[in-house]
């Protein structure tokens, strides 16, 4: 008898789902706003050096905790009571006085926290979120104009952000696992002549530095549009001293100068954001030497839309709401590709500038679809 009134759409069924459903919402919401603000005392606990000062001092008071980093200790107090609250730090000495609880980073949190060079680093991520909120007053007159929002006005957080992100992937695991297990690929870039690639879009540069890396006889320019980034990108090529291998400048890639110059032309997590991105891929395609490599990595999202596509597929709408779909829109006419570029679109789009097929290679990423790009 429940049955037939929840399906006949009865008062009695329906109030009940809808209570129900009211009160899974309120309990998320809850949820989700402790997460923003775990997200932003992250950002506050890395800014200011708290999660390696607390790692190098070990269990530690908030009073000798403010004194090593130079801070007030009664906001390092409220941090470290917050950080308690939620999970991220432990307390040592359980029921002891305000001013004698000893905090500590326990062991599996400090990689995630501390290690830079560690692939499970994640604090990156907590820049790159309040970036994407930052500008929020403008992407609301975006969804009122149709206009967009310009990459610049996200600020310094977002753009460092979105470089740390992806910043060990590219170091560390782009060239050594991904690129070289193409085997026709890798046999170019480990042989005579050195072979030439070119990275568009390559922001700060770290997937440039990574390729040069893995595979020391190529030469790598890297493209990019925004100032900020090129400078970033230029400083840290003197830092791991390749100056005489890797060039990054502010230049349209399109320059028919360039074109059939390069063995390995790239597009790491940037062809979503593009106005025209038909015209980017037609760039690339420009840019690779007869019988070279055309590869773009993007996110990776399921084929088609569906309400329960998962964490990750969430986790890129969002991006998209707030910073893909509205930097994408600033020029017109454009694609409004947004974030969840799905493989079908990218199809669509490289079958448009000009490539025969659309591969997706077996790469495993948790982020990423690597696709390669023929004819």
């Amino acid at each position: 008898m429940v049955a037939e009134l929840v399906e006949s759409g009865t008062e009695s069924g329906t109030t009940e789902q809808a209570d129900t459903r009211r009160d899974a919402l309120l309990d998320r919401l809850i949820g989700a706003t402790n997460g923003v603000w775990d997200i932003a005392t992250v950002y506050i606990g890395d800014r200011l050096g708290l999660y390696t000062r607390l790692k190098e001092l070990g269990p530690a008071t908030s009073t000798e905790l403010a004194s090593a980093a130079g801070l007030s200790e009664r906001y390092v107090r409220e941090w470290l009571e917050q950080q308690t609250a939620s999970g991220i730090l432990t307390l040592a000495k359980p029921g002891a006085g305000a001013f004698e609880r000893r905090f500590a980073l326990p062991a599996g949190h400090d990689e995630v926290l501390t290690e830079r060079e560690s692939l499970n680093f994640l604090v990156p991520l907590a820049s790159i979120t309040l970036g994407a909120i930052s500008p929020i007053h403008r992407v609301l007159d975006a969804f009122k104009t149709g206009g967009g929002v310009p990459y610049a006005d996200y600020g310094v957080d977002l753009i460092e952000g979105q470089a740390g992100m992806n910043r060990n992937m590219f170091l560390y695991q782009l060239g050594q696992e991904y690129l070289s297990a193409i085997p026709d690929l890798d046999a170019r870039l480990t042989s005579d002549p050195p072979a030439r690639i070119a990275d568009f879009g390559c922001g700060h540069a770290w997937s440039s530095i990574g390729m040069a890396q893995a595979f020391p006889k190529v030469w790598v320019d890297g493209f990019d549009l925004d100032e900020a980034s090129v400078a970033a990108a230029q400083e840290h090529i003197r830092d791991y001293g390749l100056t005489d291998r890797v060039r990054v400048e502010v230049r349209d890639a399109g320059d028919p100068a360039l074109a059939g110059q390069y063995d390995l032309v790239t597009a790491f997590e940037c062809i979503h954001d593009m106005s025209d991105p038909v015209g980017a891929l037609r760039t690339m395609r420009r840019l690779a030497r007869d019988g070279g490599t055309v590869i773009v990595a993007d996110e990776r999202v399921s084929e088609e839309f569906t309400p329960d596509a998962g964490p990750i597929e969430s986790l890129m709408y969002g991006f998209s709401v707030l910073h893909c779909l509205p930097v994408g829109m600033v020029d017109q006419p454009s694609a409004g590709t947004g974030t969840v570029m799905r493989p079908d679109t990218l199809r669509r789009y490289a079958r448009e500038a000009g490539f025969a097929d659309v591969e997706i290679l077996p790469l495993d990423n948790f982020f990423f679809n690597f696709y390669r790009l023929n004819g």
